[in-house]
């Protein structure tokens, strides 16, 4: 197993509001995340970070997260925990009103592997050298496309795009997506929309298919997406089930 991640502010935002880590527990169980704090939001790197420091450290202070319904139940509780972390700080913090998060999360054990996500940062795997998206995004746009007002073309440049459906901070309540996976996969890439919105899934497998290491396939990614723009802050957490 060889895993690593990379985060950057982009080439227009000042900061960075994107947040992103990588835990593995006692039971040497997996958890991936990324959180992409609410654009043109006060604090949306407050928020991405509160998130991402409560489900890490949750995760890195159990034993183990049990059967795969346990674990369900623990995705579900510990992000509603974290959304109401996020309620406190802005009760506390009113001038940090409207600041929220996208949150992804991908969870792997010897026999299982969970996906959850609220909002539009992405989850993957790598079958066959190939990406599959797992996650579905929660943004007016994408809802747009089910409900077939939208085409997929039209979808790519609308002036909405970005609109979120779901973030945490939104809500009182909150309802992560789970998704069950099978683990026959060579990988597991999570990513913020700067990444997915500046390069084509093409662009991005083409990177993850070189032979080169997992930090260099990183700072590739990076690198490119900032070369098209980098109109975003840009995360990346990669793991491959054997040596790559």
């Amino acid at each position: 197993m060889k895993y690593n991640f990379l985060t950057d502010p982009g080439k227009i935002r000042e900061r960075n509001e994107d947040c992103v880590t990588i835990v593995e527990n006692p039971a040497h169980e997996i958890l991936m995340c990324v959180a992409d704090g609410m654009g043109g939001h006060k604090d949306g790197e407050i928020a991405s970070n509160i998130a991402i420091t409560h489900i890490s450290k949750r995760f890195a202070s159990i034993s183990s997260v049990g059967n795969k319904e346990d674990a369900i139940n623990w995705i579900q509780s510990t992000v509603s925990e974290a959304n109401a972390l996020i309620f406190k700080y802005v009760a506390e913090h009113p001038e940090s009103t409207g600041m929220g998060t996208t949150v992804v999360l991908a969870i792997l054990t010897p026999s299982f592997l969970l996906f959850g996500n609220i909002g539009d940062s992405s989850g993957y795997v790598i079958k066959n050298n190939k990406l599959h998206k797992i996650t579905v995004d929660h943004t007016l746009v994408n809802l747009l496309v089910k409900s077939g007002d939208l085409t997929l073309e039209e979808a790519k440049d609308h002036p909405r795009k970005n609109v979120l459906m779901k973030a945490l901070g939104a809500n009182t309540n909150v309802e992560i997506d789970i998704f069950n996976v099978e683990l026959n996969i060579e990988g597991i890439m999570l990513c913020s929309d700067g990444l997915t919105n500046m390069l084509t899934e093409e662009q991005i497998t083409k990177v993850l298919n070189s032979d080169s290491s997992i930090e260099d396939k990183l700072n590739k990614l990076i690198f490119k997406a900032n070369n098209r723009g980098g109109n975003d802050n840009i995360s990346v957490a990669l793991l491959y089930r054997e040596e790559n």
